[in-house]
């Protein structure tokens, strides 16, 4: 299993997903999840880690034009401590109950542990106040209907 990860400049978790196995179709699947994601409008860099599918998977979503030209791409081994930081979190929970077992159970306690992190880090909006837009939340960030 790998968790994808991405978080902007300043710590905040833009979104994440686990995925089964590491290749480029998965790698592509996250960038268009990740873009699309409702706050992210235009990034400057993406730094990413050695994995040699990510330039190729880059350079297909701006020729699908579903990344914007001009977003500077690193693959610099120690550029990408604000990510190893924010993922420090869920190895301190995942090594205390020995690993994931099995994909689905990864799934749902990941999703959990990713959402309470991101309401400690207060990236919970400030039209989340009631118990139903805080409900709507939940479910978004699980994949649920609503």
């Amino acid at each position: 299993m790998y968790l994808y990860r991405a978080v902007d400049s300043d710590g905040n978790t833009i979104d994440f997903y686990l995925s089964e196995s590491r290749d480029k179709q998965t790698a592509k699947r996250f960038f268009k999840k990740a873009l699309a994601t409702s706050h992210v409008y235009k990034p400057r860099v993406i730094t990413v880690d050695k994995n040699p599918a990510y330039p190729v998977v880059i350079q297909e979503l701006k020729e699908e034009k579903r990344m914007p030209e001009g977003i500077q791409i690193r693959q610099v081994k120690y550029l990408n401590n604000m990510v190893e930081q924010d993922h420090r979190f869920i190895k301190k929970r995942v090594r205390s109950m020995l690993g994931l077992k099995s994909f689905r159970t990864a799934t749902y306690i990941l999703s959990g542990i990713e959402a309470m992190h991101m309401i400690k880090k207060k990236q919970v909006h400030q039209r989340v106040k009631s118990a139903q837009n805080q409900k709507e939340f939940i479910h978004k960030l699980f994949g649920l209907a609503s």
